[in-house]
């Protein structure tokens, strides 16, 4: 036998054991609604894997819900969660109400997105976090597939949140990323309620881009105290074609 074909099984299974196939079975985490659930590959969000999360066009309104929407994920996720940023932002009151309690979240104030980066990659590598989170304008294919990499090698899942500090920096979400998702969270006006008061929040959540799965837009009630989205009852009576748009595969 040729040396070449004697060494093929070990190639492959150092390719299998870099890409993190070998140790770690696909797992997913499922949203609880089943119209969002059944859009995505296995009826759930992939664990060891990187996912992208962005706010809409309304500046920081829309990027704290995108900031919530991560939280509420890490939070139905067992364990502590590594959550990086650039400036001391971050408001534990608002992660709270989306699940997430301060005692579950170790902050790491990076000062910059290339340090950010690399807190996250040393997060996904350690294998004993429930998620990694990183607050990160820029995001090249590079960095990304790194963080997939190191994401797959544990299991452990993470997150990329897109906040820019100027808005024309926001055309760097455009550009392609190693990222299994791509979601995009924007703030709706709440339900009215029969007496004085204020609802639940609603969100557009935007799926537009799903390796394996569907893309798509519902509007869906921010997370609970348990970091679940809830189905608003007026959408969950519209036919299926209007409350979540289909559009193209990932």
């Amino acid at each position: 036998m040729p040396a070449h074909a004697r060494n093929l099984p070990s190639l492959r299974a150092c390719i299998a054991h870099l890409e993190g196939e070998a140790a770690h079975a696909r797992e997913v985490l499922p949203f609880g609604v089943d119209a969002l659930d059944r859009r995505l590959p296995q009826g759930g969000l992939a664990l060891g894997c990187l996912h992208e999360v962005a706010g809409g066009g309304n500046g920081a309104v829309d990027g704290a819900a995108a900031a919530c929407f991560a939280a509420g994920i890490a939070a139905r996720l067992p364990g502590q969660v590594l959550w990086c940023v650039t400036e001391a932002d971050l408001f534990a009151p608002g992660l709270e109400q989306a699940g997430l309690p301060p005692d579950r979240v170790i902050h790491v104030e990076a000062g910059d997105d290339r340090s950010v980066l690399a807190s996250m990659e040393e997060g996904l590598r350690h294998g004993a976090l429930a998620a990694v989170v990183g607050d990160v304008a820029h995001l090249s294919m590079t960095a990304s597939r790194r963080l997939h990499l190191a994401a797959k090698g544990t299991g452990t899942m993470g997150i990329a949140l897109r906040r820019w500090r100027r808005q024309a920096d926001a055309s760097d979400f455009g550009q392609p990323t190693a990222a299994m998702t791509r979601w995009r969270i924007s703030v709706l006006p709440s339900a009215p309620l029969p007496v004085p008061g204020v609802g639940r929040a609603r969100w557009l959540i935007e799926l537009i881009r799903a390796r394996a799965g569907e893309c798509m837009d519902m509007e869906l009630e921010a997370c609970d105290g348990s970091g679940h989205l809830g189905l608003p009852a007026d959408v969950a009576d519209r036919p299926a074609a209007a409350a979540g748009g289909q559009h193209a595969f990932g």
